[in-house]
């Protein structure tokens, strides 16, 4: 199904692994006007802080607030509240965290919203880093099976507990669809346009091979943000976007 130029900016999440505010400030200039989303990652927002993630939606960007927030449910409730007062449009938990802690997170929201004109973020759910290849998940991180099957078991969590998504390869999406319904989200690291360096990923696809299987947003970096002219390399993904069947 076609697609139009601005529903394809929406998909793409432009990760901003940037050490300092300063560093990403050619980049944010550069692609201001394209209603594509920002993603603020835990190094970029250590180190700039939540006055920075204000700034972006005061810019209009939509921002996805990569935290991965992993802790005792009542920790992840005040960080949930804390982040949704920011105006974030979506952050993240761990689903290893399990469906108290997921709950909690909801509740943070929830007391953030209570009162205000604040739009609700959507919370999402890590399943399995894109990193992580089968032997890691099997002979590191102790969980047997293959990663697709615990990718799918946390989804289910996460759904369960009432998340709107979760952050997963697009190799997993039509899984995750089949298990967990088309309106759940996923969101979708690991893309790397054709002729693009894999760098540390290891389950990755083409913008258009994730358009295909369902994604509903793709996380992409270096590809855009290393690129010679990051606008340029941002208007080639969305036309692939636009073109692909």
């Amino acid at each position: 199904m076609k697609i139009t130029k601005e529903q394809a900016a929406g998909r793409i999440m432009v990760a901003l692994d940037y050490p300092a505010a300063e560093a990403a400030e050619r980049l944010i200039t550069e692609l201001q006007g394209i209603p594509c989303y920002l993603k603020v990652g835990m190094q970029l927002f250590y180190a700039a802080g939540p006055s920075f993630v204000s700034s972006l939606k005061d810019r209009g960007y939509y921002v996805f607030l990569d935290v991965k927030m992993h802790d005792i449910p009542n920790t992840v409730k005040g960080g949930a509240n804390s982040i949704t007062k920011l105006g974030v449009d979506m952050f993240n938990v761990h689903a290893a965290g399990g469906s108290a802690m997921m709950e909690a997170a909801l509740e943070g929201v929830d007391m953030a919203l209570s009162g205000s004109s604040l739009n609700r973020p959507a919370v999402i759910a890590v399943t399995q880093l894109t990193s992580t290849s089968q032997a890691t998940l099997n002979e590191q991180i102790g969980i047997s099976g293959s990663v697709e099957a615990a990718v799918i078991r946390y989804a289910e969590l996460a759904k369960k507990a009432g998340l709107a998504g979760v952050v997963a390869s697009p190799s997993e999406v039509e899984a995750i669809k089949a298990a967990c319904g088309s309106a759940f989200k996923t969101v979708t690291p690991g893309i790397r346009p054709a002729g693009s360096a894999v760098h540390d990923q290891s389950r990755i696809m083409t913008p258009g091979e994730a358009l295909r299987q369902g994604t509903d947003y793709m996380v992409i970096g270096r590809p855009i943000t290393a690129a010679a002219n990051p606008k340029i390399a941002l208007e080639s993904i969305i036309e692939e976007l636009i073109s692909y069947e």
